[in-house]
């Protein structure tokens, strides 16, 4: 099941076989949102507007991102980060002879009305000793694509979180089977606990890049950090639209016939 409200679509890929449509909009009261046509339509107007602002200034926040990484990310920096890394595979990734392991993805972190967040929860329940790896930079992904590698290898399962401003990078990984985490911790979103330990990552860079580059990364920090906060405004006023959305339309859906409907693609799923 997907809402309707932008901005989600999707499409069945096997119609009938697979899956099907519910169409809910017939628990509408289409006369009585007729009455709201004006309202409806200017809220639908607003909140679409909302999230495509706040799209475009996240992407300006990525692509600032991503060119003080290439700047900093040298080859020196990754034979670094590597070297470490090795270190930490043969001290706590011990081989089991099994089958490689898994990989699933899960996002940990989000940018939301709320502004970053990240569910370092989630990592304390499953793993007592968790690796710190403070990045202001976006560093890491090369040490955690590493760590994430090695330990499939040893014959674990993992769980990697992907930066949701960057996808393609790896930001947090937990191996379960060994109860053993690396989170990445920014000034901006810190991991709130004492850490099994604590790998200062921005102070491997390069000493003297890092000091020609400071103009430069002062201006890029001051610049994502107010394309942030307005994307996070954008997305809180989106949230508030979609909740006066709400409002108009709750009073007018027929919710037992809602409710039917539900029980009724429940009775055929736990009847398959």
């Amino acid at each position: 099941m997907v809402p309707v409200t932008l901005p989600h679509v999707v499409e069945p890929k096997y119609p009938g076989v697979v899956e099907r449509y519910v169409n809910l909009g017939e628990c509408y009261d289409m006369a009585a949102l007729r009455q709201r046509r004006a309202e409806i339509m200017g809220c639908m107007k607003g909140y679409k507007a909302c999230y495509q602002r706040a799209y475009r200034c996240l992407t300006a926040v990525a692509q600032i991102g991503e060119d003080v990484r290439t700047t900093l990310l040298t080859p020196e920096l990754e034979a670094r980060l590597i070297k470490r890394t090795r270190g930490i595979l043969s001290r706590e990734i011990k081989k089991t002879g099994r089958e490689p392991g898994r990989a699933v993805q899960r996002f940990l972190s989000a940018v939301t009305w709320k502004g970053a967040v990240c569910n370092f929860g989630t990592v304390d329940a499953l793993c007592s000793r968790v690796y710190e790896l403070a990045d202001s930079y976006g560093l890491g992904h090369t040490m955690l694509a590493c760590l994430a590698s090695g330990a499939m290898a040893a014959g674990y399962d993992v769980i990697v979180c992907p930066s949701p401003l960057y996808p393609e990078r790896l930001e947090h990984l937990i191996i379960p089977g060994l109860s053993l985490a690396f989170v990445t911790s920014t000034p901006a979103l810190t991991y709130p606990h004492r850490p099994y330990r604590r790998l200062r990552l921005d102070a491997m860079a390069d000493a003297e890049l890092m000091r020609r580059s400071k103009p430069r990364l002062r201006f890029s920090k001051k610049v994502r950090t107010a394309l942030l906060e307005e994307a996070v405004d954008s997305l809180a006023q989106a949230k508030a639209m979609h909740d006066e959305l709400e409002q108009l339309y709750n009073p007018h859906v027929d919710f037992q016939r809602v409710y039917a409907a539900a029980a009724a693609i429940a009775g055929e799923l736990i009847g398959q």
